[in-house]
């Protein structure tokens, strides 16, 4: 019996990338660039890229906002978010082979995600089925495992043991929202979410059972249209104050902050401190195959399914980034590599 092949042939010495020099310049100051191809080191995968997801964490990152985390060096290709073919693995690996077809986190220290190659770690990569577009797959690492990692952190439970629970999801329409809807659905439980008065529709159609429009004074308040109190809430947004969440959670109820700032992290610490029974909890994904598997397997058996706001080829990211920054964006915004 033949060997299984490692390695695609025709590598090329060289990639199209796109990357940035400098913290700052939003899209401008996003180069495109000739850089060598990766080599997959041991436990790693060199992908050839199909399709990359950009989420705000991206344009965060180049803003400076997360200094001196990230970036850790200059010039720095972002985006981690992907889906390919495998190319070449490196030693130590045993469960993929070149032709592979996989969706992978990359390292958010190295990025890489924005060109015709990168590196991935075998610990962050599945194997992608071919009910699964690369696309649909390079939407899920982030998004949809915040929105799970949310979840189950509020108590949701996906194996039909869990109790019927009222969860709230703010700005349901975004790229972690939309997804947490469904997730939600799926665990049994009771959805009131917030987006704009377009995606009301939507949203309803991904299984919300109430929909408020975050611009009236009823969405303002986060009230459910029931009256019912939220046992918790995946808050994909800024700007809302904990009073305002306060009256609205029922009495052990939790707020899992996906994007906190300082006065989060204070307030999550002073109720941890005081021993409150009502929480602010900041989230920070943990990324894990077990749950890329399990993301994946859903979008395979139709359970689970990524909104593909709009789609750039690598020529025009500039594009993409700058609408990621808009901030207005329904669903993901996907960067296609092309031959």
């Amino acid at each position: 019996m033949a060997a299984a092949s490692t390695k695609t042939a025709n590598i090329p010495a060289t990639m199209r990338a796109v990357q940035y020099d400098s913290c700052g310049g939003g899209a401008a100051g996003l180069k495109h660039v000739e850089v060598p191809v990766p080599s997959a080191k041991k436990n790693e995968l060199l992908l050839k890229l199909e399709a990359a997801s950009i989420n705000p964490v991206d344009w965060k990152v180049q803003k400076g906002m997360l200094r001196p985390f990230l970036p850790r060096k200059l010039p720095f290709i972002p985006v981690t978010d992907v889906a390919g073919v495998v190319a070449d693995v490196g030693p130590g690996i045993n469960g993929f082979q070149a032709g592979d077809q996989v969706v992978a986190m990359l390292n958010s220290f190295n990025g890489g995600g924005l060109a015709e190659y990168a590196v991935a770690s075998e610990n962050l990569t599945v194997k992608r089925p071919p009910e699964v577009s690369a696309a649909e797959g390079a939407g899920l690492p982030i998004a949809a495992g915040t929105a799970l990692q949310a979840l189950r952190t509020i108590g949701a439970k996906f194996d039909g043991t869990g109790k019927p629970m009222n969860v709230l999801v703010t700005a349901a329409s975004g790229g972690v929202g939309l997804y947490a809807v469904q997730l939600a659905k799926r665990a049994g439980l009771h959805v009131t979410a917030t987006c704009g008065a377009r995606n009301v529709e939507l949203v309803k159609s991904l299984g919300a059972d109430e929909v408020l429009d975050y611009r009236t004074p009823e969405g303002a308040t986060l009230q459910s249209p029931s009256g019912k109190k939220y046992d918790g809430v995946v808050h994909c947004t800024v700007g809302t104050s904990w009073s305002t969440f306060e009256p609205v959670l029922a009495a052990t109820g939790k707020v899992i902050d996906i994007t906190p700032n300082l006065t989060a992290i204070l307030k999550s610490a002073l109720h941890s401190v005081t021993f409150a029974r009502k929480r602010l909890v900041p989230l920070l994904l943990s990324p894990n195959k077990a749950d890329l598997e399990f993301l994946v397997g859903l979008l395979k058996d139709g359970k689970l399914e990524t909104l593909i706001d709009s789609r750039f080829p690598l020529s025009e990211v500039s594009k993409a980034w700058e609408k990621s920054i808009e901030g207005h964006a329904t669903g993901k915004i996907i960067v296609e590599m092309g031959d």
